[in-house]
């Protein structure tokens, strides 16, 4: 299992040792490096890293305050924090937020293979719990139908009718055989309307029935698109996150 690790370091030359003690882990994937936390919530949010290294202490915003702020965007698991620190004191601080471990600068290798042997054990818990989880989801249909509020009127929608859903300016986009419904709705709320169907959140933005997908093909830095089976043959972005568990869903 490749491992998508990004560095957040303010110091150029602890970035450079991060980077190099990295390069030699075989099963590492190496994502863009950011100097701020604000850049890191912008690089989280296109890279989907597994692994964050994390400088505790930067200027503007501290990496606790990007480390929850990244996590609060996550909508599955977020990534695994390592924080890395030149103060002792600031180790109890990154543990608030269950970091998996932290580092004393300057690095030592054999800290960092135990940091990194942190990381892949947790990770491989959360794969093995979400393996665990799509192969217990019953993806029976549930019957009835479903009401939807797009200020004007209540639109009974038959749930199977649904192909995905979308936020868009503000409101969500419900697209169906034949229309686009509009409605103030969050995806959340739709999801949780929905629950029993056979509708899965393939990224943070979408939400997919899984009885019109068609295809399933490979895009680029571990990441899928979903082809519907509706008339425009609509392409949806599939997040890594999301990747696995949808392939284990398939598969059972």
């Amino acid at each position: 299992m490749n491992i998508h690790v990004m560095i957040c370091e303010d110091e150029e030359l602890a970035r450079e040792e991060l980077m190099y003690l990295l390069e030699n882990e075989p099963d590492v994937i190496a994502c863009p490096v950011a100097a701020t936390g604000e850049q890191l919530i912008d690089l989280y949010v296109e890279h989907e890293p597994d692994v964050i290294f994390l400088d505790v202490h930067m200027p503007g915003m501290h990496g606790v305050e990007a480390a929850k702020k990244i996590t609060e965007l996550a909508y599955l698991d977020p990534p695994l924090f390592i924080f890395t620190t030149a103060y002792e004191d600031y180790a109890v601080t990154a543990f608030e937020i269950e970091a998996v471990d932290y580092m004393l600068k300057p690095y030592d290798a054999e800290r960092f293979q135990t940091a990194m042997q942190r990381a892949r054990n947790k990770l491989d818990q959360l794969e093995a719990k979400k393996e665990a989880a799509a192969s217990e989801h019953q993806w029976a249909p549930a019957p009835g139908k479903l009401l939807i509020d797009d200020e004007e009127r209540m639109i009974v929608v038959a749930p199977e009718s649904i192909y995905y859903a979308v936020p868009f300016k503000r409101m969500l986009e419900i697209h169906t055989e034949d229309q686009v419904i509009v409605s103030k709705m969050t995806l959340q709320e739709l999801e949780d309307k929905l629950k029993g169907h056979s509708f899965f959140r393939t990224h943070r933005s979408y939400l997919v029935n899984l009885n019109h997908v068609q295809e399933i093909t490979p895009w680029f830095n571990g990441t899928s698109n979903v082809t519907l089976k509706d008339k425009n043959q609509t392409t949806i972005p599939v997040s890594r996150a999301a990747r696995k568990q949808l392939f284990t869903i398939f598969s059972n």
